[in-house]
């Protein structure tokens, strides 16, 4: 029996610090050039080159101002601001790859759907569909404040407008232009039939849309549909939208855990249990050897800054853990944040020496730290004890993190056979799926003509 084959993004930012904070200040991090287009089209070679499936890109409306009710080390240490718009990346990163797939991180509470349904069209035209995008309704008051509300929206009502949302982009991107809406006849003076392009007309509690989607069918219609949330109506959400899923793991117990309750949700909602792929947050230091690797690891951590992650998780939780004393226990108070930040909290068993303990890499994802063949272990360990598809890649020295994980992973990984030695013809989602366009079962299909 063919082993499976492991999924893997590069999971990054447009910005400088991402996940692992501190790490900017590393004399070998190029994290700083973020601002410039070879940043991303090298990035962008060097994952192609590695055969990774897709270039999975953050994002966030908003400051991390929780923190000593502060900017002060957001900005210090570039804990995600300043953060520059990530879907403007991809048109000069798809110019110099052919394969490499884009996951695009956008929150729509403050986009309208029917412009946001043009510009991901327009991605999925010029990339020949190679785009996803990550779902996101936002979590941070900062965000709502800058964009007009007084307060974050409550948590399950984001995702009641979310549901709605969706709705109207399946209209705009799979109802309104018919397959063979485009004739492109120059003799008949007939680009499009006009019997063929229907009117979007949406009056729901949230939007208000009538209208034609301004373009024609793109290479996948809908892109691949990503998704994070994995609170109970997260995944409520995720079983009825999400084609990947991103979690964080701390155990693979608890991650299993977590992967079983996703594919239950794609059940619930009348899809098969594999029709979403699961992807899990990692670090991975790796050297030639193990001596090497613990080497590196222990260089890294003399640039990291726990304090800077803390600060970053502060915003997660909407809980200001500067207020406390370093073994004070940390109080858990309900709030429309993440949810599954919260819930570690909730025992109140939490102080900020531990917090800082556990941000010592200036993150809290697992670390794998070894030689090629303990990497290549755990990862396949992780996939078969979790039901995990793939992992989402971070950066801590970048591009060195990548470039070590293509040099002395993927080809340990290719020699075992759970990873490919080339990429699948066609679309992101043919690659990850075998279809061009969403699957019969998915709830998107059903707004087709």
């Amino acid at each position: 029996m063919a082993k499976k084959k492991i999924l893997l993004n590069a999971f990054n930012m447009n910005c400088i610090g991402h996940i692992n904070h501190g790490l900017w200040t590393h004399p070998r991090d190029t994290s700083a050039q973020y601002k410039t287009i070879e940043y991303w089209t090298d990035l962008a070679k060097i994952l192609e080159r590695g055969l990774f499936d897709g270039l999975f890109i953050a994002d966030i409306v908003g400051v991390y101002d929780v923190y000593q009710n502060s900017i002060d080390v957001p900005l210090k240490e570039s804990i995600q601001l300043p953060v520059n718009d990530p879907l403007l990346l991809v048109s000069a990163m798809a110019a110099v790859t052919r394969n490499l797939g884009f996951g695009l991180t956008a929150n729509l509470t403050y986009e309208p759907p029917y412009l946001f349904a043009r510009r991901m069209s327009t991605l999925d035209h010029l990339s020949r569909g190679r785009v996803g995008w990550n779902i996101v309704t936002g979590y941070l008051d900062s965000a709502a404040k800058a964009m007009g509300l007084t307060e974050q929206v409550e948590h399950d009502r984001r995702y009641d407008q979310a549901d709605e949302y969706l709705q109207v982009l399946y209209k705009l991107w799979e109802g309104s232009w018919e397959d063979d809406a485009v004739l492109n006849d120059p003799a008949q003076r007939i680009y499009a039939q006009p019997g063929k392009v229907h009117k979007v007309e949406h009056h729901g509690e949230f939007y208000q849309v009538e209208g034609y989607h301004l373009c024609e069918p793109s290479p996948q219609r809908t892109p691949v549909l990503f998704q994070a949330g994995s609170s109970d109506r997260g995944l409520v959400f995720a079983g009825r939208h999400a084609e990947c899923v991103f979690i964080s793991g701390q155990t693979r117990a608890a991650t299993k855990v977590q992967v079983d309750k996703v594919r239950a949700s794609a059940v619930e909602a009348g899809r098969n249990p594999d029709d979403i792929k699961v992807f899990m947050g990692l670090n991975v230091i790796v050297g030639a050897t193990e001596e090497l690797a613990w080497a590196k690891h222990a260089e890294y951590l003399s640039y990291a800054s726990a304090e800077a992650g803390v600060a970053h998780f502060a915003a997660s939780t909407a809980i200001d853990f500067a207020a406390y004393e370093l073994d004070e226990p940390i109080q858990y108070v309900k709030s429309n944040a993440i949810q599954s930040a919260t819930k570690n909290l909730q025992n109140n068993d939490w102080t900020r020496r531990k917090l800082l303990e556990q941000h010592a890499l200036g993150g809290r994802y697992i670390t794998l730290v070894g030689s090629p063949e303990q990497v290549a272990d755990e990862l396949e360990l992780w996939i078969g004890e979790t039901g995990l598809d793939g992992f989402n890649l971070t950066r801590i020295v970048t591009p060195e993190s990548y470039v070590d994980f293509i040099d002395l992973v993927i080809p340990e990984l290719q020699k075992r056979g759970s990873y490919k030695t080339e990429y699948e013809t066609g679309t992101l989602r043919e690659k990850v799926f075998g279809t061009a366009l969403l699957p019969a079962q998915h709830t998107g299909s059903t707004y087709r003509h």
